[in-house]
């Protein structure tokens, strides 16, 4: 079997994004949590999203678990290879993407790479190296708050520059925009000045397509789910689209709304489903404490399972939440929801839940990992970045893994009818 393209993210919800995408432009794709068993067959497929948790791990865990995974890939003869990381290029002083993106070219025998996490479809550009979410510099748009990896520097060129040794460059927006010829001209010109990690300024749709033609032939490209899509784009134009896809998971069991992040936007989801829908908060300090507050959300559920989708969720505000990281510490904190909502899913699942939406990149792989869900076979977008999905494994789940920026704020409502 040889993949047209395989792909390594550092987050659960992340790779569901990439997946969606790849699906989109017409590749069939499989989504798996951790690297490729040797012994089972992808040759349905076209393309692999590998799903990793190294978006908050220390840099060398998420380099060595990285490496793992390009080696599964490698051998399935991927001919080639996209890193992807958050649009919102979540990281810490340390990595991960740089010492990733690093590693891979090495490992790779590449000479260069691009950068480039626009999606402009979602508000996020880049423009003179910053990054942009909906108009605002990064360090302000809210990402400043982030619990786990609080983004205070919008300057792409300096962020990466800290994390690694090789030489962080850019093309900015006057050579994208004259199209892919130019850009393979200037990455030509930055290799000669040993430039490897190419920042690519990007404020449309446009300049992702001549970016994904210009690496055509490059063995690795790096960046968001959106310039995923146009890579996968042009290798199905090359080689044609596939069947479309086909669940087997049965929908009619109960369904369950978990969300652990904190983000605006699933703040607002939160309080349009509570609107209409049970709803539960998860009481954090109660869980640290070891009060049996997962015994009590599980109980809650199964009274309205059979007549109503159900929300629990932890999504306090920012005053709220600096005040539980204040009392608790900021990873303690964090852990003791993704740990209650994790369990929650066990129990639910155990008692008859056939559908999840989960909404979190973090609080995402807790659940799945909980689950024990080897990969999932993914389905057409619910919105942008957020497809249907279903497990692979037994007994089949109906699957919706959301970023927390992700979705308008109906989402969850959207995304249960279209998981029916």
């Amino acid at each position: 079997m040889v993949l047209s393209i395989g792909s390594i993210a550092d987050d659960y919800t992340g790779a569901a994004d990439l997946a969606s995408m790849f699906v989109q432009a017409g590749l069939r794709t499989v989504q798996w949590f951790g690297p490729l068993p040797k012994d089972q067959s992808f040759n349905t497929y076209d393309a692999a999203v590998i799903a990793l948790k190294t978006r908050s791990a220390p840099a060398h865990v998420a380099v060595e678990q990285s490496n793992e995974a390009l080696n599964s890939l490698q051998h399935l003869g991927a001919k080639k290879i996209f890193f992807k990381y958050c649009s919102t290029f979540d990281s810490t002083e340390d990595g991960n993407i740089g010492p990733v993106a690093a590693s891979l070219l090495d490992r790779l025998q590449a000479r260069q790479t691009i950068i480039c996490p626009a999606f402009p479809g979602n508000g996020r550009t880049v423009y003179l190296g910053h990054l942009f979410v909906n108009g605002c510099l990064l360090n302000e748009s809210g990402m400043q708050n982030h619990p786990l990896n609080p983004m205070t520097d919008a300057n792409l060129l300096r962020i990466l520059q800290r994390q690694t040794s090789k030489k962080v460059g850019l093309i900015n927006y006057e050579v994208v925009q004259q199209g892919w010829d130019a850009i393979l001209q200037r990455l030509a010109v930055l290799q000669k000045e040993n430039v490897q990690l190419v920042i690519c300024d990007t404020l449309c749709d446009d300049h992702l397509a001549a970016l994904a033609r210009a690496v055509r032939n490059s063995h690795l490209a790096t960046g968001g789910s959106a310039i995923g899509y146009w890579l996968a784009r042009d290798i199905a134009e090359q080689n044609g689209t596939s069947l479309p896809w086909k669940r087997k998971s049965d929908p009619t069991g109960g369904a369950v709304v978990l969300s652990g992040s904190c983000s605006p936007a699933t703040q607002r989801q939160v309080a349009c489903f509570r609107q209409s829908r049970p709803s539960m908060a998860l009481d954090v300090p109660g869980i640290i404490r070891g009060d049996a507050c997962v015994e009590k959300c599980i109980d809650w559920a199964a009274n309205y399972l059979g007549e109503s989708p159900v929300l629990i969720y932890s999504s306090p505000t920012p005053s709220e939440l600096a005040a539980i990281h204040r009392q608790f510490g900021r990873r303690l904190a964090a852990q003791a929801v993704e740990s209650a909502l994790a369990k929650i899913a066990q129990g639910l699942v155990a008692g008859g839940v056939t559908t999840l939406v989960v909404a979190g990149g973090e609080t995402s792989g807790a659940v799945i990992d909980a689950l024990q869900i080897p990969g999932l076979s993914v389905g057409p977008s619910i919105e942008t970045g957020v497809p249907l999905t279903e497990s692979l494994g037994t007994p089949p789940l109906t699957l919706v893994l959301k970023s927390g920026n992700f979705g308008g704020d109906n989402f969850f409502a959207k995304a249960l009818e279209a998981a029916k």
